[in-house]
């Protein structure tokens, strides 16, 4: 009985909980915007890391979007058939593809990311901006040392 109070107000059990809980929370909220919007989480998040970082090689999106390599052959096939993406052959290396947002895909992203945006700052607006900052700063604190292990 004693341990199961020690786990009850272990610090990090607590912190472990209540970051899951929020991260479901966000995420819940963002896709249900993104799916209003006729596209699934990925699908989005291939599109924005185009439309705001520009063409990346195929290989290193699925790492910047925490996806598989298999995953972003099909991401990349559909969002390319739908015609909201191009690959184009690196130049110097044909062992490279690039995925590419085209003008369908930016005005696509030029249409709903403005409230995309809102909706965000609206879910954050619980906090204030140094919390925001704060917060931000003991995430990537944690992120970087739970890496380390």
């Amino acid at each position: 009985m004693k341990q199961m109070e020690e786990k009850m107000n272990d610090t990090s059990l607590k912190l472990f909980v209540t970051l899951s809980k929020a991260y479901q929370s966000v995420m819940e909220r963002a896709e249900a915007d993104i799916k209003s919007k006729g596209l699934n989480f990925t699908d989005f998040a291939v599109l924005e890391l185009l439309y705001h970082k520009g063409q990346q090689p195929l290989q290193k999106i699925g790492k910047k979007i925490l996806i598989t390599s298999g995953s972003i052959t099909y991401i990349i096939n559909k969002l390319e058939k739908i015609g909201y993406i191009e690959r184009k052959p690196c130049e110097s290396d044909k062992r490279i593809t690039y995925a590419s947002i085209n003008k369908k895909g930016e005005q696509l992203l030029d249409e709903i990311f403005p409230n995309h945006w809102k909706m965000i700052r609206d879910m954050m607006s619980g906090l204030s901006e140094e919390e925001k900052e704060m917060a931000t700063h003991l995430l990537k604190k944690l992120g970087t040392s739970i890496r380390k292990i």
